[in-house]
């Protein structure tokens, strides 16, 4: 048998991961005909089929699996070694994998970015948008982004900025149609628009206010996994709707939004960049933490 090269064993690992020869192939910046075709030559040489294929689904075959759990920590020593090597150039340089929920990467990251890249031009920043929890080492992600009820007990933290809070807001239009609400177990009688997570979780609002926390889940005409088309249907007045206050702040300056029961809205930590704790970091990772660090010190 022929003696499989490192690459063709990486090829199939990334396509093991993700289950999806198409999405594998934009991780590796190929075509997916091209990882395909690795991943078929692989199979040839190893003479045992890896993965079982359909047009619609890519499947691990038992030695593709036992393969895969033989594969991973090999690969994963490998590149952190290789990450060990590229971190003792002056310049960080390749990329730096980052997994986070849209409302962290609009208000947190975002403002961050400019200053990172001017900082370390050599650096690829890749940011992906997910609400759902996801294994960020499975995913060929170098670190995520969450808040700290999420965070996994095994990864490194780095808080990401300052404390934040959640703001209950609607267009004056419905309040001088319905009221305001003087207490939150008032809104169980208003119309008050949802927010669903990928996952089909409806998450409570929650409330607190001298000492005193509550969680309520109010009904209403629009439930969406959309925080844009959300925040829109609250400047519309279709109902009552939970923002981040940095999403709403400019809507209430502007007239457009009112603030209600904002004394019973606390501040809560804000998120988190996590990643794995390793002996080495990848230099671009490293180089985040740093600036992220510096940001926060100035």
């Amino acid at each position: 048998m022929d003696r499989p090269d490192l690459h063709a064993l990486d090829s199939f690992a990334v396509v093991a991961r993700h289950r999806n020869f198409r999405r594998a192939a934009v991780e590796r910046g190929v075509s997916a005909s091209t990882l395909s075709q690795t991943v078929r030559d692989l199979e040839a040489r190893m003479g045992v089929r890896l993965l079982n294929r359909t047009t619609r689904s890519v499947a691990l075959t038992d030695a593709g699996a036992a393969l895969l759990d033989r594969l991973q920590p090999a690969l994963t020593a490998i590149g952190e070694a290789v990450a060990e090597a590229r971190s003792a150039q002056a310049q960080p340089q390749g990329a730096l994998r980052i997994n986070a929920p849209e409302p962290a990467i609009e208000h947190v990251l975002a403002p961050m970015i400019p200053g990172f890249l001017a900082a370390y031009p050599q650096v690829r920043l890749e940011v992906t948008g997910e609400t759902a929890l996801v294994d960020i080492v499975a995913g060929g992600f170098d670190a995520g982004v969450r808040w700290g009820e999420s965070l996994a007990q095994d990864m490194v933290a780095v808080s990401l900025g300052p404390p934040q809070r959640f703001a209950l807001v609607a267009a004056p239009s419905l309040i001088a149609r319905v009221g305001a609400p003087t207490h939150p177990r008032n809104l169980l009688g208003l119309p008050c628009v949802r927010v669903r997570f990928p996952s089909g979780a409806e998450p409570a609002w929650e409330f607190e206010k001298g000492g005193e926390p509550l969680r309520i889940s109010p009904s209403g005409p629009l439930v969406s996994t959309s925080p844009a088309l959300l925040m829109q249907a609250v400047l519309d007045g279709i109902g009552f709707g939970m923002a981040f206050e940095e999403a709403a702040r400019p809507h209430i300056e502007a007239g457009r939004l009112v603030e209600v029961l904002g004394d019973w809205s606390e501040t809560f930590p804000g998120p988190f960049l996590y990643y794995p704790s390793r002996r080495t970091m990848p230099s671009p990772l490293r180089a985040f933490v740093d600036f992220i660090q510096a940001r926060r010190a100035g």
